[in-house]
């Protein structure tokens, strides 16, 4: 089996099937793990889906992962704040649960303990797939070509290669192409890390340094393919326009670069022939939920014990509908604070407590039904 891609949900699925003895190559088109990146936050379902893969995954990550310093606020995912702090003070909705505890963790820091979890040799790096076959001559294996010239056959291969690679066109081309390209979620961020000294009599001093990331809503097409742009400082503050003074002196250490938001609405398969996606090209999914890099472990789980689909398109276009919620630009709620409070309490307990158990079991009495395997 040949897994393409060797970020989180690469290594996933490799720590997943080195546990069920299920042989793997992983080719990564990057000269080496990619560290380029911010925190992943993890929640409850991602922490169970470590532990169902491999308890050495989870105790590992447990002590690189960081969370709220606050002891009393451990349970608090986020709060919703009116006019930063200004309108009704710093306490403002939380968002929390009493079976949640935040944590999360630097990409590099998380790639790290995961390459040592599995063998040495097992990824190939350089090597970018520039074409897909199957079903040559009647062979029922997939033909892999890479940029270098080289090929390979393989029993299998699992697209794990992020949201703009070849595999979800092999994937989705004959039958849905108009799903291959991903959608501007019409959200682009800036995002800088500030020193607590300069950030503590906005935001605290919990910590050393503060990831500040401010999303702006824009209802313009983006029209440059994914890639972030350069803009002048006059241009970005000017977004800023009546925005609370605080507010764009902490901007004073941001790059003025718009990184857009992008994502897959709609996924009608996640698997062709022998081909199947998993992680972002499967679902790519707007951060608003903290859920991506948790659905990823989800797909490497169930896919590892019984190489079945993944189930996560509800919570792509979910995540949609709580970044117009976060922005207080949703129907329903508005700019009412308590309502969006209440609607993310309601919304984000059912990604972390969702019985993973369950879709494991499902996934191997499917996996029966279409080979008439006997338990």
């Amino acid at each position: 089996m040949a897994i393409i891609g060797a970020g989180i949900a690469g290594l996933a699925l490799a720590i997943g099937l080195r546990k069920q003895n299920v042989s793997y190559k992983i080719y990564e088109a990057a000269l080496q793990f990619d560290a380029v990146g911010v925190g992943s936050g993890m929640g409850p379902n991602a922490l169970r889906a470590m532990e169902l893969m491999d308890a050495d995954f989870a105790k590992m990550y447990d002590k690189i992962k960081v969370g709220n310093a606050c002891r009393d606020r451990l349970h608090e995912q986020f709060e919703i704040l009116k006019g930063f702090g200004a309108v009704d003070g710093w306490r403002g909705g939380s968002v929390s649960h009493p079976n949640f505890e935040r944590s999360s963790a630097h990409r590099k820091a998380l790639l790290e303990v995961m390459s040592t979890l599995i063998p040495e040799g097992t990824v190939e790096f350089s090597k970018q797939v520039v074409r897909v076959d199957q079903h040559v001559e009647g062979k029922k294996q997939v033909y892999l070509t890479f940029s270098d010239g080289n090929t390979l056959a393989v029993d299998a291969v699992v697209g794990c290669d992020g949201i703009k690679r070849i595999i979800r066109g092999v994937v989705l081309e004959g039958g849905y192409p108009e799903q291959i390209v991903a959608t501007y979620c019409n959200t682009y961020v800036y995002r800088c890390i500030v020193p607590m000294q300069e950030a503590k009599q906005i935001l605290g001093s919990y910590a050393e340094e503060a990831n500040v990331v401010v999303f702006i809503r824009d209802e313009r097409p983006w029209g440059r393919e994914q890639a972030a742009i350069q803009v002048s400082r006059d241009e970005m503050l000017s977004d800023f326009d009546g925005f609370d003074q605080r507010l764009i002196e902490l901007l004073n250490n941001t790059k003025p670069v718009r990184w857009p938001l992008f994502h897959h609405p709609y996924t009608s398969t996640y698997y062709r022939g022998h081909i199947c996606l998993l992680g972002d090209s499967a679902h790519a999914s707007s951060p608003s939920q903290a859920a991506g890099a948790g659905l990823g472990l989800e797909d490497a789980l169930v896919l590892s014990r019984h190489l079945a689909l993944g189930a996560a398109q509800a919570v792509v276009q979910e995540s949609q509908e709580v970044l117009l919620a976060y922005f207080l630009d949703h129907p329903e709620f508005g700019h009412d604070i308590q309502k969006v409070t209440d609607y993310a309490n309601r919304r984000l307990p059912l990604i972390w407590l969702h019985d993973l158990e369950a879709d494991v079991k499902a996934a191997e009495n499917r996996f029966r039904e279409l080979t008439g395997e006997q338990q």
